[in-house]
């Protein structure tokens, strides 16, 4: 999995590639907790996760965690077919916003 930050003056965007599961979930949670407190609006550009195991999902329920106590928002950008498949089997996407 890799991870790119791109950041605006409002916003910061995590560009995530590859597997989001047991073994790389740790490493996204690590950059939320860094992130999170530096911007009112984080997205999560899925668009290039081919894989998400129910341990990606928690770390992707976290961030929406994350951003609720300053009154942020955590935005899902466009997720991939597999994502999209899981997040709507889970019941996420009624949950989280998910643009794309």
């Amino acid at each position: 999995m890799t991870i790119t930050e791109n950041k605006t003056p409002i916003s910061i965007e995590l560009v995530i590639a590859g597997r989001l599961d047991t073994g790389t979930a740790p490493e996204l949670e690590v950059k939320l907790k860094e992130v999170a407190p530096q911007t009112q609006t984080l997205y999560l550009n899925m668009k290039d996760v081919q894989y998400i195991s129910s341990s990606g999902l928690r770390v992707v329920l976290l961030a929406h965690k994350l951003m609720l106590p300053s009154g942020g928002k955590m935005i899902i950008k466009q997720p991939s077919s597999f994502c999209k498949q899981v997040l709507v089997a889970t019941g996420m996407d009624s949950i989280l916003s998910i643009e794309g």
